[in-house]
């Protein structure tokens, strides 16, 4: 088990580093803008932001820093293809066996998974140049690691060999009302994996998806709009099939307890919409692209519904206890999501199983799963950064403006950050706590980073998309189904917004 090593650091080193650091001074002062600002009688935006950017101008310069890594995932795709173009040319020039440093170099700065961790290098080095050594020191042990490390574990588990034929199976029964056809695969897939999402969390139902994807639909040549428009439906369909409960998608978790939500609550405002959306958007793309379904299921050989091409015919089974054993680790990791030290042990023990059950697994692949989350952490760094401009602006707003400013700000930052920073905002009506929430996950598919299940997806399919995914053909894909989320959120008919968004109690405890 040669990757056991790397995971005992993994568990070892976010719990163990030692003596905590001090907050430093610009992340102290954020928690005190508001109190400073209406001393001075500051009441429209513009000033508030002013004044925050000339107390800590790093805040500023953090900002900008956030801003030129979203721009370079959007160069991502030219930069991967010079790179691609370079290494022929230094093959060509020098032979296959050398490698050249400069293509190497532009290819790790085309990896979207590395683009955020790129940048968190120059937002050190800006800490460093404005503050001092203490000073990173105390922010990077201030900030949070707990949604990358889920991650991580969470894809590892959903990707093994038992777990997916377990899911394969389960979609399987409804795949059949279609005879198994490429469409009635896709259906299924795009369908009830989201909603399974509720239960095994978001990032685990996106890692079961996105590989069912990868075996059932990607390799029967979809044309480019059909393959974006598919990976555009998952996330948007990733992003609002989990809120039928209170624990399953990340911007929901920031804010149930604060809120008062329960699952009942979630279930009753959010997520019979969210059904509806995710049933309505998968059938107008489905109907659009009929065609090419008609023709994939030529291709794939299986339209008559008789197995042929399904690569699990023939693959020994899985024994019941094995199956049987990976459901429990994946239980108790979802269990303990917020517990680290939980579900990471609970991982290595998982490690060892796997290796006593070899001869019934696949061999682990841990790159991918290391990638999304080093591409969160780097997220949750710059994130956290980003409340000194975020909260002003959601604070301002109505209960329209605020859903589409939820739903706008979501692409570019991660929808979980945005309801943690509405849920810092005072006096907010249950209304506007409403339309924040249904605002985040509305947008959640738009961008990879408006929702921490999509850079697992991308990493899973990336390999479909050429040189890779563009970032402005995945909004376009995801717009249909955003729009349609969002006439779901708004217009449908609510009640008892007030109750369930009704202040939670403090509990006074007397001695």
């Amino acid at each position: 088990m040669k990757f056991l090593p790397l995971l005992l650091i993994l568990w070892f080193v976010p719990f163990h580093g030692g003596a905590a650091a001090s907050e430093p001074a610009f992340v102290s002062e954020m928690a005190q803008f508001p109190a400073l600002e209406a001393a001075r009688g500051f009441d429209s935006v513009g000033e508030k932001l002013a004044f925050r950017a000339g107390r800590q101008p790093f805040l500023l310069v953090a900002t900008v820093i956030f801003v030129l890594a979203i721009l370079h995932t959007f160069f991502a795709i030219p930069i991967t293809k010079l790179s691609h173009r370079m290494r022929h040319e230094h093959e060509a020039k020098s032979g296959a066996d050398t490698v050249s440093f400069r293509a190497t170099l532009l290819h790790f700065l085309g990896e979207v998974e590395a683009i955020f961790g790129i940048w968190v290098l120059v937002l050190i080095s800006a800490m460093f140049y404005f503050h001092d050594l203490t000073t990173v020191q105390g922010y990077m042990m201030g900030v949070n690691f707990t949604e990358p490390l889920f991650v991580v574990v969470i894809m590892a588990l959903a990707s093994t060999r038992p777990i997916l034929r377990f899911a394969e199976s389960c979609l399987r029964f409804f795949a059949r009302w279609g005879k198994e056809s490429p469409a009635a695969w896709w259906l299924a897939i795009l369908i009830v994996a989201p909603l399974l999402g509720s239960l095994i969390t978001e990032p685990g139902a996106m890692t079961i998806a996105a590989m069912l994807l990868a075996k059932k639909f990607y390799p029967l040549r979809p044309s480019p709009a059909f393959a974006y428009a598919t990976l555009g439906l998952l996330f948007v369909n990733i992003s609002v099939g989990g809120v039928m409960t209170n624990f399953a998608a990340p911007p929901v978790l920031m804010v149930a307890q604060k809120w008062g939500l329960t699952t009942t609550e979630m279930f009753v405002h959010y997520g019979e919409k969210a059904l509806i959306s995710v049933l309505a958007s998968t059938a107008l793309y489905c109907l659009f692209f009929r065609k090419e379904f008609a023709e994939m299921a030529v291709r794939a050989g299986d339209h008559d519904g008789d197995g042929q091409g399904d690569m699990i015919q023939k693959q020994r089974p899985v024994p019941i206890f094995v199956t049987l054993a990976h459901l429990a680790f994946m239980a108790w990791t979802v269990a303990f999501a917020h517990y680290p030290p939980l579900f990471i042990g609970g991982f290595l023990f998982f490690l060892a199983f796997s290796q006593a059950t070899a001869h019934h697994q696949h061999d682990i692949n841990l790159r991918g799963p290391i990638l999304v989350g080093f591409f969160l952490a780097g997220l949750v760094i710059h994130g956290g950064l980003q409340g000194w401009w975020l909260a002003p602006i959601i604070s301002s707003l109505g209960e329209w403006p605020l859903f589409i400013g939820s739903t706008v700000l979501t692409s570019f930052n991660d929808n979980a950050a945005i309801t943690f920073l509405a849920s810092q905002v005072e006096g907010l009506s249950p209304q506007l706590k409403y339309a924040v929430l249904a605002g985040a996950v509305t947008g959640g598919g738009l961008t990879v980073i408006a929702n921490a299940p999509n850079p697992a997806g991308q990493a899973l399919l990336a390999r479909f998309f050429g040189d890779g995914v563009s970032p402005l053909k995945l909004a376009l894909a995801a717009l249909i189904p955003t729009i349609i989320v969002g006439l779901c959120m708004m217009f449908l008919p609510d009640r008892g917004i007030e109750e369930a968004f009704a202040p939670v109690p403090e509990i006074k405890i007397t001695p």
